[in-house]
């Protein structure tokens, strides 16, 4: 493994018209979360949802392709905090404690409005059980997720990634380093959306004993214990 990390580039703020259509596009996803949540996929509208949102239907359609695609936003939001806290995590910090401790603090509920969307996830997952559509809209963001986490852990691990194992273009080296980071990058997020998941199906409260915080933070533990050596 090598001890040099990948350069990177700070990414560009966002302009005024990016965060002003990310704040509709959220508006938009919780919209159709409480929907979904209440009354189920089939009986929701992509007009109900633009009603809700407080936005024209064309606008909606600007944004979304359809009624399930409008929560991809919110299911989203919860891996984008758990990526920018990594890439705030202390240079140094082993990798395993690393992700669990971001994982504990992007699942967190420091007040109601927090819950509250915890608890709309916790719909949405219910709802998905018996939607397709809803459910590959939910596997989607984890794969998105899982692409975007790969480059923070080759930085956090210290390895360069190269090609992809076997290219002639790269070295060995390279390519095993590559392949351990995005191991780890998969075990990571499915962790995570195995915790969502598992407390989606009971009434565990959004914090304690059994919330998405403290289930996340063991399945981290146990699947990626071995880590703390990283």
């Amino acid at each position: 493994m090598s001890t040099e990390p990948s350069p990177s580039s700070p990414s560009p703020s966002p302009s005024l018209t990016e965060r002003r259509k990310a704040a509709t596009q959220l508006d938009i996803a919780h919209a159709a979360a409480e929907l979904f949540a209440t009354r189920g996929p089939d009986a929701t509208t992509a007009e109900e949802i633009a009603q809700r949102a407080g936005i024209a239907l064309r606008t909606f359609y600007r944004y979304f392709r359809s009624k399930q695609d409008a929560v991809g936003p919110l299911l989203t939001d919860g891996a984008d905090r758990w990526r920018g806290l990594l890439e705030n995590t202390v240079p140094g910090t082993p990798l395993g404690p690393a992700l669990r401790a971001a994982a504990e603090q992007a699942l967190a509920v420091p007040d109601a409005q927090a819950a509250e969307a915890l608890l709309r996830t916790r719909g949405l997952l219910r709802a998905a059980g018996n939607d397709p559509a809803l459910r590959a809209v939910w596997y989607r963001v984890n794969q998105e997720s899982e692409e975007r986490l790969v480059p923070v852990i080759a930085s956090l691990m210290g390895t360069r990634v190269g090609p992809a194992e076997g290219d002639a273009d790269g070295p060995a080296d390279e390519g095993a380093g590559r392949l351990e980071v995005r191991l780890v990058a998969a075990a990571a997020t499915d962790a995570v959306r195995i915790a969502m998941e598992t407390w989606a199906d009971t009434e565990a409260g959004a914090e304690g004993p059994g919330s998405p915080s403290d289930l996340a933070a063991r399945c981290l533990e146990r699947l990626l214990g071995g880590l703390d050596r990283v």
